[in-house]
C-alpha cells in the first residue's frame, strides 16, 4: 500500500503469534497533522528523575513556609535568566520551571519538519538554563546562568545528569501492541518480512495516530522502546537503559555489522545477515575534535553499556549512511571500538554523481544480493599511517611507466656530472665545501641549467647575499655576458640595458626570494612554512637554503646538537617529499686543522654526523688554489653520497669555472687527464702527512 494514502477510522485485523484480533486503526499517514497532539506522541525529554512528583498522593505534602526573601531573588534571578535567554532567541514564557520543555530550536528551526527537538531546562532555583537540540545536523547545546558569580542550588550542569532512574518497561505497561496490516504493507513496500519483523519484535504503539515501536531488548528482556512515526519523527521511552538495537544477535559472533537506523538492521537480515546492531540516536553532524573521557561520553554511552558485546569481536564492519552525518558517525565509532578491527563498505553507485544512502535503499532498488556484495567487499577502515603496497599501485604504475616525470631525475647541465648526479624531485641535496670554494656560485649554476631545459622554478633563500648581488651573479650566468665593465670583466662586453631588462623579466619569473626583513635570525620552520606557500602559489620545483649556519638553532636546554640536526633534517626531508620538491642546503665544514688543500669529508661538516646520514645526496665543492697542482678555474665536483642508484652514483666530476660570467662548462679530455694526475700527486701528499 502507498504510504501516502490515508486510511479512516476502521478495525483493522492485526496479526498476532497465536491468533488475530481486531483493533481500530486510526490514521497512518495523516496529510495535515492535527494541531493537538495524542498524549503519547507529547514527548517528555525531561532528565531521569526529575520530572515525576517527589510525594506519593497518599502522602501528606509537607507544608510550605513562605520566604518573601527568597520568592523576590528567584524572580529577580528569573527576569535576568529570561533576558539573556531572548538575547539568544530562545523564548522561555511557556516552560515549565525544573522539567525539559520541548520546543522548536531557534538555530536549525527544527528542519523541514519542523521538529520540536529543541530541549530546555532551567534549575528550580532559576540561576540556570541549559538546552540541547536532538538534530544530527544541529546539535547546538549550550548553558547560561542568571548570576554569573552568583550561588546555585545545582552549581554544576553535570550534577543534573547525576540524578539517574532507570526505568522498567513491559509491552504492556507502554502499550505496544501487534502491527496491523497497513505497517505491515508500509514495511512490506520497504522489502521487510512479516517474519523479519516478528524475529525483531517490531510492534506499534496506538492513540490518536499509529506510531511503529522498534523493541531494545537484552537477553529477550525489554529494555527500551524507539518510536517513529509516518512523518519520520523519532523519540524514544525516558529514562531507559541505552543500547544497541538488536544487542542479542551479536551474543558471541566473531564478526558485527553497525548501521545508523532500525530499518537498515531488519534490511541486513533480509540479505541473510543478523549479526547486526543499529546505533539508537542517528548521527552526528560532524566528526568531534576530539573523544571525551568514559564519563562524559554520554552520546556514545550504549557503546559503553555494551562493550562486553565487542570485547571478543575480530571484525566490526561499519555499514553507516553514506552522507556527511554517516561518515562521522563511521569515525566516532572506530575511534571507540578500535581501528585496527573496524571495516567499512561502499555503498553502489546510483548515478555518476550519486550513491544509493543506506542499507534499505540497495535492498529495496537492487535486492539483498546486492547488499550482500557490499558486505562481502567490506575494505579495511583506513588507519592513518598504515598502508597496503595495492594503496600505491597507481603512483607505481605510473614510476614504471614514465608517467610521473624526472623518474630518473633531471639533467644537471653537464655531461660529466650527469652521469654522477641528476636532480629528483622530493630530495634533499647536502652541498659543502671549505670558504670560497664556489659552492653558491655552482649552485647559482645548477638552477640556471635546470630552469633552461626544463623551466622549473626556485625558492632562494640564501642569508649570505645582498640581494642586488645575488641579481647580478644569476644576470650573468642567464645572459652569460658581464654586469659591469670592471677589473674582472677583461675585455668583455658588459650587457646592454635590452638584455638587462629582459634579465629582469627572467630573474622575476624564476625566483622568489625568502628573507627576514627585521634583525631577528630565521628559523628553518619559518622558512619551511614561507616555500610551502611558494610551492601553491608559484609553483616553485626547488628550494635553496644557504647556508646553515645563518639560520636560528635555538634549541631546548636538554636537548643536543646532533638531536636537533637530526630533527631539522627530518623536517626538511618531509617538506621535500609532501611537496615535490628538491632541496639544497649549503652546510660548512667544521675548522680543518692541518688542511693540505684536498677537499673536505661530508663528516667534517659542522654540527653533526646526520648531515650525511640523513640526506640523499651528499656533494662536495671543491676549487684548486695551487697553480702548481694545476688550472685555477677548475671545479672538483665530488658526489660522496647517492642514495638513489637510478639516478646517480659515487664520483668525481670536473668543470671549468669562467670567471667572467660566472658559468661552469665541462672541460676537455686532456685537461682531465692531467688533472687526474695532479690529484693523484696530491693524494699521495695527503697519505704521507697522515703517516
Amino acid at each position: 500500500m502507498n504510504s501516502r494514502y490515508l486510511l479512516k477510522y476502521a478495525p483493522c485485523a492485526t496479526i498476532t503469534t497465536s491468533s488475530l484480533h481486531t483493533y481500530p486503526s486510526p490514521q497512518l499517514f495523516h496529510a495535515s497533522p492535527s494541531t493537538k497532539k495524542p498524549i503519547f506522541l507529547q514527548i517528555s525529554l525531561r532528565k531521569r528523575g526529575l520530572c515525576y512528583s517527589a510525594y506519593s498522593p497518599k502522602i501528606p505534602r509537607p507544608v510550605q513556609v513562605e520566604h518573601k526573601e527568597i520568592e523576590t531573588l528567584d524572580s529577580a534571578r528569573y527576569v535576568i535568566l529570561k533576558k539573556k535567554l531572548n538575547d539568544m532567541d530562545i523564548n522561555c514564557d511557556s516552560c515549565t520551571i525544573g522539567e525539559y520543555n520541548r520546543m522548536i530550536c531557534p538555530q536549525c528551526g527544527g528542519g523541514d519538519s519542523q521538529e520540536k527537538s529543541f530541549s530546555l531546562y532551567i534549575t528550580p532555583d532559576r540561576d540556570m538554563a541549559m538546552w540541547n537540540c536532538f538534530r544530527g545536523n544541529c546539535g547546538w547545546r549550550g548553558n547560561v546562568r542568571a548570576f554569573d558569580s552568583g550561588n546555585s542550588t545545582f552549581s554544576k550542569p553535570d550534577e543534573i545528569g547525576k540524578i539517574k532512574r532507570i526505568k522498567v518497561i513491559t509491552e504492556e505497561s507502554i502499550g505496544l501492541e501487534p502491527l496491523c496490516k497497513e505497517l505491515l504493507g508500509y514495511f512490506a513496500e520497504r522489502m521487510i518480512s512479516a517474519e523479519t519483523l516478528r524475529r525483531n519484535g517490531v510492534m506499534q504503539k496506538t492513540h490518536y495516530e499509529v506510531a511503529i515501536a522498534f523493541t531494545y531488548r537484552r537477553d529477550g528482556v525489554l529494555v527500551s522502546c524507539k518510536y517513529r512515526d509516518i512523518e519520520k519523527r523519532f523519540w524514544q521511552e525516558k529514562d531507559t537503559e541505552r543500547i544497541l538495537y538488536g544487542l542479542d544477535d551479536i551474543k558471541q559472533v566473531n564478526d558485527i555489522i553497525i548501521v545508523e537506523g532500525e530499518m537498515d538492521k531488519l534490511s541486513m537480515e533480509e540479505a541473510g545477515f543478523r549479526n547486526c546492531v543499529s546505533v539508537p540516536d542517528g548521527a552526528p553532524s560532524m566528526v568531534s575534535k576530539e573523544t571525551p573521557a568514559l564519563e562524559k561520553d554520554t552520546k556514545y554511552q550504549y557503546l559503553w553499556n555494551c562493550k562486553e558485546y565487542f570485547d571478543k569481536t575480530s571484525r566490526i564492519i561499519l555499514a553507516t549512511d553514506a552522507d556527511g552525518p554517516g561518515q562521522a558517525l563511521a569515525e566516532e565509532l572506530a575511534r571507540r571500538l578500535g581501528r585496527e578491527r573496524c571495516w567499512r563498505i561502499n555503498w553502489p553507485k546510483k548515478t555518476e554523481t550519486e550513491v544509493y544512502k543506506d542499507a534499505n535503499e540497495v535492498l529495496m532498488y537492487l535486492g539483498p544480493h546486492a547488499l550482500r556484495e557490499v558486505i562481502d567487499q567490506a575494505e579495511l577502515y583506513p588507519i592513518r599511517g598504515l598502508f597496503k603496497f595495492s594503496d600505491f599501485f597507481h603512483e607505481i604504475d605510473e614510476y614504471f611507466h614514465h608517467h610521473l616525470g624526472y623518474e630518473q631525475g633531471a639533467s644537471t647541465g653537464w655531461m660529466d656530472l650527469d652521469k654522477l648526479y641528476k636532480i629528483v624531485p622530493g630530495e634533499l641535496t647536502i652541498v659543502t665545501g671549505v670558504p670560497n670554494s664556489g659552492k653558491s656560485e655552482w649552485i647559482d649554476a645548477l638552477l640556471c641549467n635546470i630552469n633552461e631545459r626544463e623551466g622549473w622554478k626556485f625558492a632562494l633563500c640564501s642569508m649570505e647575499n645582498k640581494v642586488r648581488e645575488h641579481a647580478r651573479k644569476l644576470l650573468e650566468k642567464h645572459i652569460r655576458k658581464p654586469f659591469f665593465t670592471a677589473g674582472y670583466s677583461g675585455t668583455a662586453e658588459r650587457m646592454n640595458v635590452e638584455e638587462f631588462e629582459r634579465g629582469k623579466e627572467w630573474l622575476n619569473e624564476t625566483f622568489h626570494l625568502i628573507r627576514c626583513e627585521d634583525d631577528c635570525l630565521p628559523s628553518i620552520t619559518w622558512v619551511l612554512d614561507l616555500a610551502k606557500a611558494a610551492v601553491f602559489r608559484h609553483g616553485v620545483r626547488g628550494l635553496v637554503i644557504d647556508p646553515y649556519n645563518e639560520l636560528d638553532h635555538q634549541r631546548p636546554p636538554n636537548q643536543t646538537e646532533t638531536e636537533y640536526v637530526s630533527q631539522m633534517l627530518t623536517k626538511i626531508k618531509r617538506f621535500a617529499q609532501h611537496h615535490s620538491c628538491h632541496v639544497w642546503f649549503v652546510a660548512h665544514p667544521r675548522q680543518l686543522h692541518q688542511w693540505v688543500g684536498g677537499p673536505p669529508n661530508l663528516y667534517d661538516i659542522s654540527g653533526s654526523a646526520h648531515f650525511i646520514n640523513k640526506c640523499d645526496n651528499g656533494i662536495v665543492v671543491h676549487r684548486n688554489r695551487n697553480p702548481e697542482a694545476g688550472p685555477v678555474d677548475q671545479v672538483q665536483i665530488c658526489v660522496r653520497k647517492v642514495r638513489n642508484k637510478v639516478a646517480g652514483c659515487i664520483g668525481d666530476a670536473l668543470l671549468s669555472y669562467n670567471r667572467i660570467t660566472g658559468e661552469f662548462q665541462d672541460i676537455d679530455e686532456p685537461a682531465k687527464r692531467q688533472s687526474a694526475i695532479v690529484a693523484q700527486k696530491l693524494a699521495n701528499k695527503m697519505k704521507k702527512l697522515g703517516k
